[in-house]
């Protein structure tokens, strides 16, 4: 698990979440990676027919915020980077209870 955390922190960090001062912190190392969630995020992606646009350019705030996604207490929206990379999208379904959003489907 250790290394999964460190890559979530390090994918998080590349996309510049850390730097530009968002709320990021990482599971304990004995929290396993919330897979269910991220599962039901790609099938909503999917079945909205946005996967390959998201893969390809990112997924705009707005978009997620129209489908009920909201952000944690905590979380500065205006330091992250809009579009969100799908890499940062997947990363935060796992994250859990330390995701930078609530998902209305987890």
């Amino acid at each position: 698990m250790q290394h999964t955390t460190t890559r979530i922190g390090l994918g998080i960090a590349a996309f510049g979440l850390a730097a530009a001062g968002a709320v990021v912190t990482a599971q304990p190392a004995s929290a396993a990676p919330d897979t269910a969630c991220q599962r039901a995020g790609l099938k909503v992606l999917k079945d909205a027919g946005l996967l390959p646009t998201v893969a390809s350019s990112g997924l705009p705030i707005s978009l997620a915020v129209s489908v009920g996604v909201v952000p944690r207490e905590g979380t500065d929206v205006s330091a992250l980077p809009d579009p969100l990379p799908l890499s940062v999208v997947l990363a935060d379904h796992r994250a859990g209870d330390n995701s930078l959003f609530l998902y209305p489907w987890c």
